[in-house]
């Protein structure tokens, strides 16, 4: 099913945008391209907040940010309490991270994964609902911090 979806990288994995962006419009997806638009040297904060800022925003209802190990822009998407970012690099990590933690951006590595991996993680991504139940009790400590308490 066709979806809306956002998607910003560093330089390091704009060849990994390139190709995701392309792929996923032949699929049939809405895709908002947030940059970087080259290989020349960008910071990745500037893109994961760009990126965080239009899936908190409704722009787009999921994410895909990239950089190169995904560990840098998924941080600094991490940043905006509404976006709830998984740093992925296999299909059952990326399903987990929508079943479980209802992740609505998922954060890969341009110098780790390959564009076939990437097509297989943004695939279980956009296939997998969240399981709810007793997962969401958990969300929903994600997103009130102060709701948390002390490990028995």
């Amino acid at each position: 099913m066709p979806r809306s979806i956002a998607i910003a990288s560093d330089h390091a994995a704009y060849a990994l945008k390139a190709a995701l962006v392309e792929w996923l419009r032949a699929e049939g997806h809405a895709v908002q391209d947030l940059g970087t638009n080259g290989p020349d040297s960008v910071d990745y904060p500037d893109f994961g907040y760009r990126l965080a800022e239009a899936v908190a925003k409704g722009d787009a209802p999921v994410g895909i940010a990239l950089c190169g190990s995904g560990i840098g822009i998924s941080i600094a998407v991490n940043r905006n309490p509404a976006c709830r970012c998984a740093l992925v690099d296999e299909p059952l990590s990326a399903e987990l991270a929508r079943r479980h933690n209802d992740a609505n951006v998922i954060a890969m590595g341009g110098r780790l994964v390959g564009i076939d991996m990437a097509k297989a993680c943004v695939t279980a991504f956009l296939s997998t609902e969240f399981d709810g139940g007793r997962h969401q009790r958990r969300i929903d400590k994600l997103t009130h911090p102060s709701s948390a308490k002390e490990p028995a």
